[in-house]
Order: structure tokens, then sequence, then C-alpha cells
């Protein structure tokens, strides 16, 4: 009887484990499946973005846009994929500043770096190292981080350095003014500088934009198989006006009476900032945004190639509106669209710039929006996206809602802000349809608050300030407050903001 008992007890106590063991399987098999769902989770939480930025390229320089002497299929073909933006402004009317404003999350009244600030030999004015830049809240939350272009916000081994604001590869110009010249002496490397012997004796042997897409392409390659955050400054259609004769031969003669420009062909600042001759300007230009469109399609390709498509989000934009140095002719090619201003303005032209969102499976194919948002909104939006940290002191907001067409929860900016630190001082103010301009602040006497009515004059031809006094007033008052004290730019600490 005790062994049968015994017996009995062994049988209870297997199956009692035996259940343990299954339930065990079960549960592990279940965690495995969680853990699976998870990462699937992660990914799609967690998506490669790539965010392309041209140098000067206007609101009307994309036939997406309504360019009608030359096209940009490839961008064409991007913004079919997604959503095109008709209101977004960028950070500032020039460079740095709209870098700044771009990588910080903050605008001109706010962010620490407001104008170009040359510092010699080489490069601008740093961003401190207690500066939080999206690409450090990119790598805390496990992207790897690259930038290929034209960096501009500190010059090489200072605490702006690309490298040291979360950039764990840049390939590029440090330098602005460097940035200048398509056949340069030299590019950086992280911290390498690194010679391009082919162009030295005023040699054409490396053409900068094609070496720095080369590397660009590499990184893709390279990090495939985890999440990475892609910034493409590139240079293009920036001053001057040069581009590989393989392109120049497909437009010579074909953008007549062409336009021809005088510049520095030698001495000692040959290369080194100051633009050379173009003896074809309209040719070069059209030459050079087409080149800059064919990279922007060997990025898609490349990202489709390595089964990433799905998972990558591909932003296109500029910078500022056109400029017109080293020949370029805005006015002939109609680059500012229906806009009034350039490249340091703040009207219109100097501002609002083309932008296009890729996101299949998450942004509809060939939509658009007219939601306004501007530089400073893409810091707040990617960290909805991906789970940034994201600092309390942005003057972002979101516009996922409008990316995922959930217009209904979109909030709106009270206003957006910029200021410009040359030309005399200028400001201005965008307050729902409303947009203040200020011109001559430094000058009290010949400063005055003009007022347009985009929703009626997008081109800002009626100053319509005398009819409406009580909104002036609002939008001085807002003049007034929507910046910071900047020790080192000064814009605002004396009393010309007052009058």
């Amino acid at each position: 009887m005790l062994v049968l008992k015994k017996i009995v007890s062994k049988i209870k106590i297997s199956h009692l484990v035996l259940t343990v063991l299954v339930i065990s399987a079960l549960w592990s098999c279940k965690d495995g499946v969680q853990v699976k769902k998870d990462e699937q989770t992660a990914q799609i939480k967690k998506p490669n973005i790539i965010y392309i930025l041209a140098d000067d390229l206007g609101y009307g320089d994309l036939s997406i846009y309504g360019q009608k002497k030359f096209s940009t299929p490839n961008i064409d073909k991007l913004a079919k994929s997604g959503m095109l933006f008709t209101q977004h402004y960028s950070g500032s009317t020039v460079c740095a500043p709209s870098r700044s404003a771009l990588l910080t999350g903050m605008h001109t009244g706010h962010t620490v770096v407001r104008g170009n600030k040359e510092i010699r030999p080489e490069g601008q004015y740093p961003i401190p190292d207690s500066t939080y830049t999206l690409a450090e809240a990119f790598k805390k939350v496990g992207y790897t981080t690259g930038a290929f272009g034209k960096w501009g916000l500190g010059f090489p081994g200072s605490e702006g350095d690309p490298i040291k604001q979360g950039f764990d590869t840049f390939f590029g110009y440090n330098c602005q003014r460097i940035g200048h010249n398509y056949y340069p002496y030299h590019l950086w490397s992280n911290n390498d500088s690194i010679v391009l012997s082919e162009n030295s004796n005023k040699k054409d042997g490396i053409y900068a934009p094609e070496l720095i897409h080369k590397e660009t392409l590499k990184f893709i390659e390279t990090n495939k198989d985890k999440p990475f955050f892609l910034f493409v400054p590139s240079i293009i259609p920036h001053a001057e006006l040069v581009a590989p004769e393989k392109y120049m031969d497909k437009y010579r003669t074909k953008f007549s009476p062409d336009k021809s420009y005088k510049g520095v062909d030698d001495g000692p600042e040959f290369n080194l900032g100051p633009y050379r001759s173009q003896k074809e300007s309209h040719a070069a230009f059209v030459a050079m945004i087409d080149l800059l469109d064919e990279q922007v399609g060997e990025i898609m390709d490349k990202v489709a190639d390595l089964g990433l498509a799905d998972n990558t989000i591909i932003v296109f934009t500029s910078d500022n509106g056109p400029h017109q140095e080293g020949g370029a002719d805005p006015e002939f090619f109609n680059s500012n669209g229906p806009l009034k201003g350039v490249k340091r303005d703040l009207y219109e032209g100097g501002i609002r710039v083309p932008m296009i969102v890729s996101w299949p499976g998450k942004v509809k194919p060939n939509s658009n929006t007219d939601h306004p948002s501007a530089f400073w909104d893409v810091f707040p939006t990617f960290s909805e996206i991906v789970a940034l940290e994201t600092p309390d002191n942005l003057d972002g907001i979101s516009f996922l809602p409008t990316l995922l067409g959930n217009v209904e929860k979109q909030k709106a900016h009270d206003y957006l802000y910029w200021e410009f630190h040359e030309k005399g001082g200028r400001q201005a103010i965008r307050k729902g349809n409303w947009k203040a301009v200020k011109y001559n602040v430094f000058d009290p006497v010949n400063s005055k608050i003009e007022l347009y009515d985009l929703s009626k004059d997008i081109g800002e031809t009626n100053d319509v300030a005398s009819e409406y006094p009580a909104i002036v007033e609002d939008m001085k008052a807002i003049l007034l407050t929507a910046r910071t004290p900047s020790d080192v730019f000064t814009f605002g600490q004396s009393t010309y903001l007052a009058k």
C-alpha cells in the first residue's frame, strides 16, 4: 500500500512537473512571439530618416512646385510618393541660422546661432557644447547618425564641430565660405582634413558634391541593418555656379540669352571663398540642379535596393530662398514662384521653401498640405515618431498629425518668428494669415511695420498696415517679446526694437 502511494505520488509530481514545463514552454513561446512583436513594433516606431537639405533652392525651382524651364523628375517622383507642403518655412533667410533652427528646434529669436558669423581661417561661430541637438537626441535612442555636405555651425575642432554635436560620421565642408567652391583643396572626414590634390594648381579634378554623394550612399549601405539618421545638407545650387562638363553639355545654348559673370579666377583667394567666373550662368544653374535631382534619385534607389524603402522617411527641402550671387538669375527662372523676395529677405520668397515628406505606408502618396510649418517643427515631429528626448524649450510643434492625415488633431502655432542681422536688421512674424515685416530695425527713423494678408496676397504686394492698426499693434508686441538676448548676436539689446 505504501509503495502504491509512493507511485501515485510520483505520478502526480511528474504530472505537475510536466504541466509546469508545458506551461513554461508555452509561456516562452508566447514571450518569444511577444519579443518578436515588440521588435517589429520598435522597428516601425524607429524608421530610418533621411533629411536632404538643398542650399539656396527657391520655392519655384522644382517642377513639382511650378518650374517651367527645366524639370526635376526624381524630386517630383519623391513628392508623388508622399506629401508636398505648400506653406513650409526655413529657419532663416541665410545658411547658418537656418541650420541652427533645424537642429535645435528653436526659431532665430531663441536658437544659439542667429546669423552667419565667420571664424577665420575656416569655419563659423560654433554651437556650444551645452546645446542639445537633434542628432544627439537620435543617438540617445540607438540611431547611427551621419552628416554629409555643408556644416557651418562650428569650426573644425570646436565644440560646434559636427562630431561633437551628435554625428557619428561627417564628410564634407565644415566651413560655409569654403563651401562656395565646388573644386575645393580639401574636405573634412570626421576630424581629418582630406586633401584633394586633384584640385591643386587650379585644376578641376574632383567635383566635391560627387565625392560627398558617394560617401552618403556608402553610409546607407554600411548602416542598412540598424536605424540611422542621415542628414544631407548639399551645397547645390549655392553659388558659385559650376557643374561638371557632362552636365553642362546637356544645357548649353538652351537658356538664351545666357548670363555672364566675372568672378575671381586667380590669386591667393581663388577657391577659398570668392566665386569664379561663369560665362554660362543659366546653363550652369540648371546643370547643378539636374545633378542634385539625380543624386536624390540615387538615394531613393539605394534605399529601395537595400529593402529599406518601407521603413524609411525621406524629407527634401531647402535652407532658404534663391540667391543672386555668382551670376544666378532667379528672375529668369522664376525661382521664387509667386513669392516676393529672395535670400536675405524676410518676405515669403526668402523664407518659404519647398518641403516633401515620403513615408511609405504612413504618408498618403501624392498628397499635399497647406499647414504652416517651419524648420523648428522638425525636432518635435521626429521626436513624436521615434520617441526622442525632447527639451522643454523648443519652439516647434509636431506636424506628425498632418503627415498621417489626422488634420483635426494638428496643433497650430500662435505665431512664427524670424530675425535677420544683416542689411540694417530685419524681423518678420506670421500669425494666422497675417504677415508682418519690419526692415531697417537698426534705424528707427526709417523703420516701419508692413502688414500683409497672405490668404489674399501671397505675393505681399499690398501693405495693409494702415487699415488694421490693432493688428499692427499686436504684431509690434510680438516682435518685442519673441526673442531672448544673445551676447554674440546682439540684435535687440538696444532701444531700436522698442520704436
